[in-house]
């Protein structure tokens, strides 16, 4: 029969993606990081341009670097990947969530 060889495939490869190894989280530079933690604090492109004392298209520039490292398509995504991955740490001068 099709369908049972079929479903055995199937559980064959849910078995082989259960004991794959683990992707190891993307590498990001300083500067990323402190953008991370911004956008995971709430702040807008220009709050964190003024924070971190760079131009707002540089924040850009970093914000969609983040986005492809992340594989996510906007920053509410990056901010989960944040939590997700425990990358939370308070943007300079904020306190902890």
């Amino acid at each position: 029969m099709h369908v049972a060889t079929d479903l055995h495939g199937l559980r064959d490869h849910q078995d082989k993606r259960a004991t794959a190894p683990a992707i190891a989280p993307p590498r990001l530079t300083p500067t990323q990081m402190k953008v991370l933690r911004c956008v995971h604090s709430g702040l807008l492109n220009k709050q964190i341009a003024y924070e971190l004392g760079m131009a707002e298209a540089t924040v850009k520039v970093h914000m969609t670097a983040l986005m492809r490292k992340l594989n996510v398509r906007n920053r509410t995504q990056v901010a989960i990947i944040a939590s997700t991955l425990g990358w939370m740490t308070p943007a300079a001068g904020r306190p902890a969530d």
